[in-house]
């Protein structure tokens, strides 16, 4: 049973990417660049680049390349940080605001669309079930559980 439950895993999170992808690209947006914005929005400290490559689990060359493009379409700032200034900080510009909310109501419709079939108590014992696998993972491979950087919806 615990393969079936990977495969069933993979396939909606494949599913679902694909989904947000096809939507998310009518704003000339990517999925990659679509976590940035986020993060960035719910973070109330602004992140470096560095600290921002680990929370998204990406190389930190391949943040650089995408804060370049978020910056050159006028959504991401880079500040020097006040305390030293060879490290930079991220920051939302007011022109990402729109686009965040936007595709906040792109994930949400998704989100949506997908529980669809569950009443709110199987949505919630969902939630409740995988965070504890997620942190399981996490536990066995780091030694502490993870942080919450979402937090869900009830």
């Amino acid at each position: 049973m615990s393969r079936r439950v990977s495969f069933l895993m993979h396939d909606i999170a494949r599913n679902s990417r694909y989904w947000f992808d096809a939507r998310a690209r009518s704003l000339g947006i990517t999925r990659a660049q679509w976590r940035v914005l986020m993060l960035l929005g719910r973070i109330v400290d602004s992140p470096t680049q560095s600290e921002l490559a680990e929370m998204l689990d990406v190389e930190r060359i391949t943040l650089c390349r995408m804060v370049d493009r978020l910056a050159e379409a006028g959504l991401v700032e880079r500040r020097a940080d006040p305390s030293d200034r060879r490290v930079w900080r991220l920051f939302l510009t007011e022109r990402a605001a729109p686009l965040v909310e936007d595709l906040a109501h792109i994930a949400n419709d998704m989100e949506e669309r997908m529980l669809a079939p569950l009443s709110s108590a199987q949505r919630v014992l969902l939630s409740d079930l995988l965070t504890t696998v997620r942190n399981h993972i996490y536990l066995e491979d780091q030694g502490a559980p993870q942080p919450e950087l979402v937090e869900a919806n009830r």
